[in-house]
């Protein structure tokens, strides 16, 4: 099973991630992640599904035409094809940001530890880990900066502003 980075807590991720298909209209037991372009599909079964109903992004996707629904999802992920791949973090300042999201924002894919401390400023609180990764070097990855000048999805004041808050 992947491990998953929650709350300075590496766990099992016990999500499926599904591409739900007209040719699928049954949602397996426990929780499952489906794609956006399944969203009235997991808008449906997440009253009726015995467990939880997330939705993924792949970096390409545009949330634009789902906005007003992202709130009834317990967890979003976005997905990495690859860690050279960057728009994945943009979409999450976007989710947190513009449109408010206030779940569980996953980050899954192709993940390397190196990129943990920068996916968490743009707003991602899970962190599904590459099965090459190790995690609790992962967990050290999260806190290795004391401090960011720059304001972020996850710190709202600049550093400056804080020395006149004392």
């Amino acid at each position: 099973m992947p491990k998953l980075l929650k709350d300075q807590q590496i766990r099992n991720d016990d999500f499926q991630i599904r591409q739900q298909g007209p040719k699928e209209p049954f949602l397996p037991e426990g929780n499952v992640l489906l794609h956006v372009s399944s969203i009235v599909h997991a808008i449906k079964a997440n009253g009726q599904h015995k467990g939880q109903v997330g939705i993924w992004f792949d970096s390409s996707d545009e949330p634009e035409t789902v906005t007003h629904t992202l709130n009834q999802f317990p967890v979003i992920a976005v997905n990495f094809p690859g860690f050279f791949d960057g728009r994945g973090y943009s979409l999450a300042r976007l989710l947190r940001e513009r449109w408010d999201y206030q779940g569980d924002l996953r980050a899954i894919g192709d993940i390397l530890v190196d990129q943990l401390y920068y996916l968490k400023r743009c707003g991602f609180s899970s962190f599904r880990l590459r099965e090459d990764q190790n995690p609790d070097y992962a967990l050290a990855a999260l806190t290795t900066f004391s401090g960011n000048y720059q304001t972020a999805a996850d710190q709202s004041i600049p550093v400056y502003r804080l020395r006149h808050q004392l």
